[in-house]
């Protein structure tokens, strides 16, 4: 005959919470959730970087490879094309997405070539934008330029503003970010035949110099104040994670 006690304590042991966990392994698990129309978006990303980066290389009038690659408009655009296409297949699978910390630099950078291009005509002529073709600008180049600098930048902020969810960057990034642009700039300053573009000016370098510092700034800002979106189920990063350290 079995011993009353012995098994009333079996009991509570196989009701405690390890044994809860034996008997439903899946209830701990958080389930995948699959976001197709989010991948959607992002492939299309990808698709228009890529696009105007070859329409730019294409191009009868382009420089020579190694220049356009030398372009902090190209680099930023080729990253975005690799980091949009990784995020579409995370959102696809249901997997984590990609850190801020990654895509909110990249928002920067493009950012900061679509303002050098609108607002401040003196750096057409530096290394952080396109590189000038030998003749007049061709209708290929026309369209890789509004791909560029407005087109994918415009979708990446919207990316950001109605596919994520808020205080996902945090102040550290602000001396982060600017790192590799700051880096860039000062290559380009001391190097300019390597990017074959003439140096910027002392003001135009210290107005590039500002715009790479104060962007990370007020993207972070904005990250802390600005609402939830609404498109839940389409949702790309993790719910809030609290305050700014």
């Amino acid at each position: 005959m079995s011993d009353p006690t012995r098994t009333s304590q079996s009991t509570r042991h196989a009701t405690g919470p390890a044994g809860a966990a034996a008997r439903t392994p899946a209830a701990a698990v958080a389930p995948a959730i699959r976001r197709p129309r989010v991948a959607a978006f992002r492939i299309l990303i990808t698709l228009a970087a890529l696009t105007g980066l070859l329409l730019e290389a294409l191009s009868t009038s382009a420089p020579a490879p190694a220049h356009l690659l030398a372009s902090f408009t190209v680099q930023a655009n080729i990253a975005v094309a690799l980091v949009s296409v990784c995020s579409a297949h995370r959102a696809w699978t249901g997997r984590s997405p990609v850190s801020p910390r990654i895509t909110g630099a990249l928002l920067s950078f493009l950012t900061l070539t679509a303002l050098l291009h609108h607002a401040l005509p003196a750096a057409d002529s530096t290394a952080f934008t396109l590189p000038a073709g030998t003749g007049p600008t061709t209708t290929a180049q026309a369209i890789s330029h509004q791909l560029l600098y407005t087109l994918t930048p415009l979708a990446a902020l919207a990316d950001w503003l109605l596919l994520t969810t808020p205080r996902g960057f945090r102040l550290p990034h602000a001396w982060q970010w600017p790192a590799y642009p700051l880096l860039y700039l000062s290559f380009t300053l001391a190097s300019p035949a390597t990017t074959g573009t003439p140096s910027p000016t002392l003001t135009t370098a210290l107005t590039i110099a500002l715009a790479i510092c104060a962007l990370p700034l007020i993207a972070i800002a904005i990250d802390q104040v600005r609402p939830s979106p609404l498109l839940h189920n389409n949702r790309i990063s993790p719910t809030g994670i609290g305050p700014l350290k």
